[in-house]
């Protein structure tokens, strides 16, 4: 049995046991895998209608003082001046040697940055900017434990959350947000999401987020969903996860987002390593894969590109939406173009891949 002495809950552990749903051990918490309705279910909920996930094991840090610029432009891939009051930016945190010790979301407030970094990653990333931030003129506060998270994603997110709240959301743009009221209870209303389709984010206070999921659940057809759904909509949308996509041995250009990294900056941690790859190219570079059978690639199973083994896989699935078998692997970079075979190890059997354009999948219109 699984020791489950030394896990955290959220504050809604509560409310899902109560609808069901099975728990497991994530990141050093007690979450929600899935519900009575299953993983599939909840992810057409979220193509189709509108989901609603209990993500507060994230973590969150206040970065401010008058070098608080300058610090995340030194330890951040992306440009953190760039941003306007009220925008978001996703970044990776980088090492020395220009590999990734996570990704996170930088906001943008008129006298200080707040961060979104992840569960399991907490830990080591306030560790890695605790560091850095000694030799600059800014303070930093882990803020995680006062934060509650809320992910509100579907076709219809933005009417449920509009129910619930006086700020006018058809008017905040991607990747922006407002600091508002949802449900009676003040709120960060983000509009950001990892699932591929529209939707919000709402940091709201700790003691507070059962007010507000309770009445999210109460505004219309929204259905819970747990970690599963989670990952396989994030998966047909293209959207990395650290530990399987990311590592602290993979750059942001090798994992196929050099759009986060921005070289014409000041002096920042790898650069050196990165203006090189830049100039001179990467050995490998994640790509997308499907079979033409209906066999599941699976994290870790071995990965082929003729006589030699050239990685793992990343992430894999039976995609809901599209019915077919999905993935993401390294292979050298010669080797990572559109219809390039090689072969997945399952249980010994060499199955054929083909590499296939990232995202799987992507909404009609606008993100």
């Amino acid at each position: 049995m699984t020791d489950t002495s030394s896990l955290r809950r959220t504050p809604l552990y509560d409310a899902h046991v109560a609808l069901g749903a099975r728990i497991v051990p994530f990141a050093g918490w007690e979450m929600p895998v899935q519900y009575p309705a299953g993983i599939s279910a909840e992810h057409r909920a979220v193509r189709e209608t509108c989901g609603l996930f209990d993500v507060s094991h994230m973590g969150e840090v206040v970065v401010s003082g008058p070098d608080a610029a300058a610090f995340l432009n030194f330890v951040t891939s992306n440009d953190v001046t760039r941003l306007a009051v009220g925008q978001i930016q996703y970044s990776t945190l980088l090492t020395g040697r220009g590999t990734i010790v996570d990704d996170l979301l930088v906001y943008r407030y008129p006298e200080h940055f707040f961060l979104v970094i992840n569960a399991g990653n907490r830990d080591a990333d306030i560790a890695h900017l605790r560091e850095h931030i000694k030799a600059f003129d800014a303070t930093m506060e882990d803020v995680s434990d006062s934060y509650a998270l809320i992910a509100v994603q579907g076709p219809n997110a933005p009417g449920v959350v509009q129910r619930l709240t006086d700020t006018p959301l058809g008017e905040m743009k991607y990747y922006r947000f407002a600091d508002g009221t949802v449900a009676g209870v003040p709120a960060i209303i983000s509009r950001t999401g990892y699932t591929g389709e529209l939707g919000f984010e709402l940091y709201v206070p700790w003691n507070d987020a059962r007010t507000v999921w309770d009445a999210l659940l109460a505004a219309g057809d929204v259905a819970p969903c747990g970690l599963g759904a989670r990952d396989t909509l994030r998966l047909e949308a293209g959207m990395a996860l650290y530990g399987h996509e990311l590592d602290s041995e993979t750059t942001p250009l090798e994992a196929g987002l050099a759009w986060l990294v921005k070289l014409d900056k000041d002096e920042f941690l790898g650069k050196t390593v990165l203006l090189a790859q830049h100039t001179d190219g990467v050995d490998r570079k994640l790509v997308g894969f499907t079979f033409d059978e209906r066999a599941i690639p699976r994290h870790g199973m071995p990965v082929w590109y003729g006589d030699v083994q050239a990685g793992v896989v990343c992430s894999g699935t039976m995609s809901p939406t599209l019915g077919a078998p999905i993935g993401t692997c390294y292979l050298p970079a010669a080797a990572a173009v559109v219809g390039t075979q090689f072969a997945v190890d399952i249980r010994g059997r060499h199955v054929p891949a083909r590499v296939v354009a990232l995202p799987f999948y992507k909404r009609a219109g606008k993100a």
